[in-house]
């Protein structure tokens, strides 16, 4: 028997009238789904009460020359995906919807803590997803929510402005799915050519060498330097945005005084896509 699908809401006014009683939980995603997001389903549907999963793609998180544009959209194949997950209701509004005044005047911003890393490589990124995330959060009404570890300073930045702002929303998080040759799953996979997806390999490599320097207890210099042996030569269509190891909270570098929970973190350019990824460490080099 097919799955029913769930219930598509397009409008604000449609989904005050969706909404449950009782407790909710959100799972946020751009769309274009994949096995990824559905870890972040299935983890929102152990919280008890209504998941809302939205489907947006948030201008706001765009800059100038990225893939606003080209971005998959596929809210078909997605709505079939979620039905067989379970769920019941999905939000996909319009950017009309979203923002009826264009372009808002008051956002939130993600402070220094947004400004490195993604936020180098992306001006603005962030400051365009936590306005989102937070619309997202006072239309629902959620007090929950599920985010990927995959975007680990997004997550990061997502847990400072609930802290911050005191919004009373718990936020949970789940580990990157990966597929078969190590890739960590993103939407933007599908933009890469075959010769491009192998290359794109190098990144997960990379995160990986580190992760094997760290177990052997080496200090962070060390781990620097055995993710950059593992990511290899590049080719001239292809660049590193960064390759580091960071506090998880803060996005700080580890220092080499410094030692517990860590993230070695990476972004590679192949052509026109980026792909990031990380992984978690323990940093502890021992005597």
């Amino acid at each position: 028997m097919t799955p029913k699908k769930p219930k598509l809401v397009r409008t604000k006014a449609e989904l005050d009238q969706a909404l449950a009683d009782g407790p909710r939980t959100v799972v946020m995603t751009m769309g274009a789904l994949h096995q990824g997001h559905l870890d972040l389903v299935d983890r929102a549907t152990q919280t008890g009460g209504q998941v809302i999963v939205t489907l947006f793609v948030n201008p706001l998180q765009f800059g100038p020359e990225e893939d606003f544009d080209s971005y998959p959209r596929t809210i078909e194949a997605d709505l079939a995906e979620l039905a067989a997950s379970g769920v019941t209701l999905v939000y996909a509004p319009a950017e009309q919807d979203m923002y009826p005044d264009g372009k808002p005047q008051v956002t939130i911003r993600a402070g220094s803590m947004g400004q490195d890393f993604e936020g180098a490589a992306r001006p603005g990124h962030f400051d365009g997803v936590l306005t989102v995330v937070h619309k997202m959060l006072q239309r629902t009404g959620a007090m929950t929510a599920v985010f990927g570890q995959k975007d680990a300073q997004q997550l990061a930045l997502v847990k400072r402005m609930v802290a911050d702002l005191d919004l009373g929303v718990q936020v949970l998080s789940v580990p990157t799915r990966r597929e078969a040759d190590g890739l960590a799953m993103s939407s933007r996979n599908s933009q890469l050519d075959p010769i491009e997806r192998q290359i794109a390999l190098a990144l997960p490599r990379a995160i990986e060498a580190g992760v094997a320097a760290a177990v052997n207890h080496q200090p962070v210099t060390a781990i620097r330097a055995a993710a950059r042996r593992g990511l290899g030569t590049l080719r001239s269509d292809t660049t590193l945005d960064y390759l580091e190891v960071v506090h998880p909270d803060t996005f700080t570098p580890f220092s080499d005084h410094d030692s517990g929970p860590a993230l070695v973190i990476g972004a590679l350019r192949i052509g026109q896509t980026r792909l990031i990824d990380n992984a978690p460490i323990w940093v502890d080099p021992g005597d």
